[in-house]
């Protein structure tokens, strides 16, 4: 492996380039691709998203380029691919910081944000005044956090109130009292509405760091254009005033007339393949308006749109199974995909399900592109670190589109 010369925010370190010191197994043996092996123990004890892919050495910072003046400035927090940013970047903003634990999520993260600097690390490691030195006294416009969400997920059979991954919000707090921010914006999954009063206890420990009045709301991701019901429940605060979320304008939906985004809209475009196929032709021109804008600053080929590797059993269950029906009794949002309806909620998947739905037409599970389209990353956005890794970063991500636009309401503010 090559070397990188990174620095760490205290002193100098060599960081190996991949940031990956284990292979990526799937359930069927084999090593995931872009991955270089180190070990060939797969080690069942640890959860998947950890295995090897979370940083547990001292934080490593990045310096990105120069810092335009021209734009209202956001550094995120958990930021995960960087799904929020995207869309902030799309309503005028310009990302300066992102920071997360995930090796494969910052890769990503840097790939499509070449001008950021990064972060690299537990965020309970990282000391807010980096963050301030490296602003060299400009006050961040927009300070956000999608914050860990498996212990209120819906779609974590094992929720409970007392994960401690929900605490984790509290180092973001951190971080608003030495920053300041003008604005503040914290997203989690639906299932934080239904956990005890632990939405109230956030408004108020967010209103009291930031000096500011915090308020929530449930927003619905097919009203901003994205074909995936999904929802995220986002918290917002503004310096001197209180946000007011009617201001964030859908784009589809019964209120505006505009039907929401369906699957074949969304991803109808793309090559068909076979399992373990690899195309880079778009199978036509783009249908739907839809596929002209995530096709908008491509040249001409399809990236990450390779098909998984299914045993022959697998491949029979989805050939079987009618589009919009649950390939497994037991897992009902584990379909086949229609071409008329919007997809479930995506979810990080991992190692156990190889696959989370079925194409409609093709026997098999989505590619990493079909998974981004679903999640309405453009077609330039590249993810990287395999298949595995990308079901994980897709599924955690937020849309791009349903962040950007809050992003257009929030810059009224500033």
């Amino acid at each position: 492996m090559k070397r990188d010369n990174l620095k760490n925010y205290s002193g100098n370190v060599d960081v190996l380039e991949s940031n990956i010191e284990e292979p990526q197994y799937n359930i069927y043996g084999e090593v995931e691709p872009d991955v270089e092996p180190i070990r060939n123990v797969w080690d069942k004890t640890v959860k998947v998203e950890e295995n090897g892919y979370y940083w547990k050495k001292e934080p490593v910072f990045k310096k990105g380029g120069e810092i335009p003046i021209d734009k209202p400035i956001i550094v995120e927090l958990f930021c995960g691919c960087g799904g929020t940013s995207l869309g902030f970047e799309m309503a005028g903003f310009e990302v300066v910081l992102g920071c997360d634990i995930h090796a494969p999520s910052i890769e990503t993260f840097k790939t499509n944000h070449p001008n950021c600097s990064t972060i690299l690390g537990d965020v309970r490691k990282v000391k807010p005044e980096v963050i301030k030195e490296l602003l060299n006294g400009r006050k961040i416009d927009v300070l956000m956090a999608g914050v860990p969400c498996q212990g209120f997920s819906l779609n974590n059979r094992k929720r409970h109130e007392n994960d401690d991954r929900n605490l984790l919000y509290k180092e973001y707090i951190r971080f608003i009292e030495v920053l300041q921010p003008r604005v503040i914006v914290l997203e989690n999954v639906s299932g934080m509405k239904s956990t005890g009063n632990f939405v109230e206890e956030i408004e108020k420990d967010l209103s009291k760091a930031g000096n500011m009045v915090v308020k929530s709301k449930m927003l619905y991701a097919p009203d901003y254009g994205v074909p995936q019901k999904r929802s995220r429940l986002v918290f917002v605060g503004v310096e001197g005033e209180v946000f007011n979320f009617n201001k964030i304008k859908k784009t589809h939906g019964p209120e505006t007339g505009i039907p929401y985004v369906t699957i074949k809209e969304a991803i109808g475009d793309l090559p068909s393949l076979k399992p373990k196929e690899s195309k880079k032709k778009y199978k036509s021109e783009p249908f739907s308006e839809y596929q002209k804008l995530m096709r908008l600053n491509t040249n001409g080929s399809v990236e990450c749109h390779n098909a998984p590797n299914h045993p022959l059993e697998t491949i029979e269950k989805i050939k079987n199974t009618k589009p919009g029906e649950p390939m497994y009794p037991k897992f009902k949002q584990r379909i086949r995909l229609a071409w008329d309806i919007q997809s479930p909620t995506q979810v990080s998947g991992g190692i156990r399900p190889q696959f989370q739905f079925g194409h409609p037409e093709d026997a098999r599970g989505l590619t990493i592109r079909e998974r981004c389209r679903i999640q309405s990353f453009p077609d330039d956005f590249i993810v990287k670190g395999g298949i595995v890794q990308g079901r994980v970063q897709t599924g955690n991500a937020v849309p791009p589109l349903l962040a950007k636009a809050l992003a257009k309401a929030i810059k009224d503010y500033l």
